[in-house]
């Protein structure tokens, strides 16, 4: 099954994610990173499952993060 891997501790909330795939990504309004919805933590490593027909919309989340703290495994 695919996951999204997000590096939230090192997010400059540019807010690309949200753009690509609002239900999976939210800009907090506590300090302005984002958060990816329904993901577990493991350390500063947030994880979630997703469905395949969902990996090409965070794929380009991925692709269009200045920082690169995203990443879609197949």
């Amino acid at each position: 099954m695919p996951k999204i891997i997000h590096f939230r501790n090192k997010c400059i909330g540019c807010n690309s994610c949200v753009e690509h795939a609002p239900e999976f990504w939210i800009i907090s309004k506590e300090d302005g990173k984002s958060n990816l919805h329904a993901s577990s933590v493991k350390g500063e490593v947030y994880i979630r499952k997703i469905e395949h027909h969902e990996v090409e919309k965070n794929k380009h989340a991925e692709k269009d993060c200045p920082v690169h703290i995203i990443k879609v495994i197949e």
